[in-house]
């Protein structure tokens, strides 16, 4: 009689270190995108407006003042809190750099009105010629 001897198949061996470094760039992964979300400094209502734009489509360099709901004053992107006097200074010396420069008001919904008037006042008195408002469009009925 002949006997065929077969031989012991080894059973599949799953290499954990390549997983490991698979899982690992996936985590640097996540974490390199997650950290390109911009977080505002200041969370403002935006009164809504049928005329809305979004912020950034002006070509010119825009200066921003944030006018929060309690009445503070807050001046650039990394959002100084400024007095009228100060803002005015500095509005002057963007203006000194940048005669064509633009101010932008972002106002909260719920900003006091004279705040927004004395932002106006001291970009008038620098001399900025184009003022914007941030708004945000009306819901969809």
């Amino acid at each position: 009689m002949h006997f065929f001897v077969r031989k012991r198949r080894t059973t599949p061996a799953v290499i954990i270190v390549a997983l490991i470094d698979v899982l690992i760039v996936l985590v640097i992964f996540l974490l390199v995108t997650t950290t390109f979300k911009q977080q505002p400094s200041l969370r403002l209502t935006l009164p809504e407006s049928s005329q809305a734009r979004k912020a950034g489509e002006s070509d010119k360099e825009t200066l921003e003042v944030s006018i929060a709901k309690d009445g503070l004053l807050r001046f650039g992107q990394s959002a100084d809190v400024v007095t009228v006097e100060q803002l005015t200074g500095k509005l002057r010396d963007a203006v000194a750099q940048h005669p064509d420069v633009t101010l932008a008001i972002n106002a909260d919904e719920n900003a006091p009105w004279g705040k927004v008037v004395k932002v106006r006042d001291a970009a008038t008195e620098a001399k900025i010629k184009t003022l914007l408002a941030y708004t945000k469009p009306p819901p969809k009925p």
